[in-house]
């Protein structure tokens, strides 16, 4: 089921009007570039038939672009003589996927519709498109966004929330952002579909805290399953699923997990130490319309943080450098 909602609408019920430009319309290319929806869903389709894991990867994409000074695209910039990128930033390094996806979409939209589509809508586009082809909600996309001209590896660095920080400090995060509670908790369930790095977790198994034993909070079935998967550091570079259940699934196993203390990540598992985010967790854990519903709110809201407009920014011809 797609849930539709106004961007202006959502403005005023859970948003700084800061964060919002109203200038942004689902149907922004209708006339300029009409075949813009079927080409992404085609290249995302094609991209999944040999990488099951890119959906995920492309909504990692979009979420750490926008978290970085907005969604304007800069995460998909290439280092340069005058700035190096957020690409080698301490938590996107050998990390970050899917820029070679977002690259022959581009390529294809420019020969449908030269110069017209910016590259930050189309990774919009791809994250909502990543979320509907793993059996997730849809909703329409607010377009109409231009390209940034710069990129700061030291901004990914500073605003990026790694995985071992408490759910206090991830919040203020959220916070600074205009991004809420709710958007913490529902947001977090993109980790419902994709893996993470051993090296992310593994201090969890072993020395927790530098205490000599593994996390207590960790479910002990889940530990005993990442310590053979990741039993040491030779095995740092290895990949788990973040939802063990479903990994290509976009469902509600990844709060169904969190109720028995089984997230991967020690962020995941920091929404269960407040009353009320893990309220909400028991929630949505039940109920796939309401968190369907939610998590399309705020995807919407993620989109449209630091937004660039006409006349500023540019179309980029190219994602992966500047005009």
């Amino acid at each position: 089921m797609a849930y539709k909602f106004s961007l202006c609408f959502l403005a005023l019920l859970f948003t700084s009007a800061h964060l919002v430009s109203c200038q942004l319309d689902p149907n922004y290319y209708a006339k300029t570039c009409p075949q813009l929806h079927s080409i992404v869903a085609a290249g995302l389709t094609t991209a999944l038939k040999t990488d099951p894991r890119i959906a995920a990867s492309l909504l990692r994409l979009h979420y750490t672009d926008c978290f970085v000074n907005g969604c304007e695209a800069s995460i998909l910039l290439d280092d340069t003589e005058g700035f190096k990128g957020e690409k080698n930033s301490v938590q996107n390094q050998n990390s970050l996927r899917g820029f070679e996806v977002i690259d022959s979409i581009k390529a294809e939209v420019e020969k449908a519709c030269p110069s017209t589509v910016s590259c930050a809508d189309i990774l919009t586009l791809a994250a909502k498109e990543s979320v509907v082809m793993s059996g997730g909600t849809s909703w329409e996309v607010p377009l109409g966004r231009r390209d940034g001209k710069t990129a700061s590896e030291k901004a990914a660095d500073e605003q990026l929330p790694p995985p071992t920080e408490s759910l206090t400090t991830i919040y203020r995060r959220f916070a600074a952002k205009g991004l809420n509670a709710t958007d913490l908790v529902v947001l977090s369930a993109a980790h419902s579909i994709g893996f993470a790095k051993c090296s992310s977790f593994s201090y969890r198994l072993h020395d927790y805290h530098n205490t000599g034993r593994p996390d207590p909070f960790m479910n002990p079935n889940l530990l005993k399953q990442l310590q053979a998967a990741c039993p040491d550091a030779s095995s740092d570079g290895k990949l788990y699923p973040l939802d063990p259940g479903s990994p290509y699934s976009f469902d509600l196993f990844y709060y169904n997990n969190l109720l028995s203390n089984g997230g991967v990540l020690e962020s995941d598992l920091a929404i269960m130490t407040n009353h009320l985010s893990a309220s909400w967790v028991v929630d949505y854990a039940k109920n796939q319309e309401k968190f369907f519903n939610d998590f399309a709110a705020s995807m919407i809201r993620l989109g449209n943080l630091g937004v660039i407009t006409s006349p500023d920014g540019e179309i980029r011809k190219k994602c992966g450098s500047v005009n």
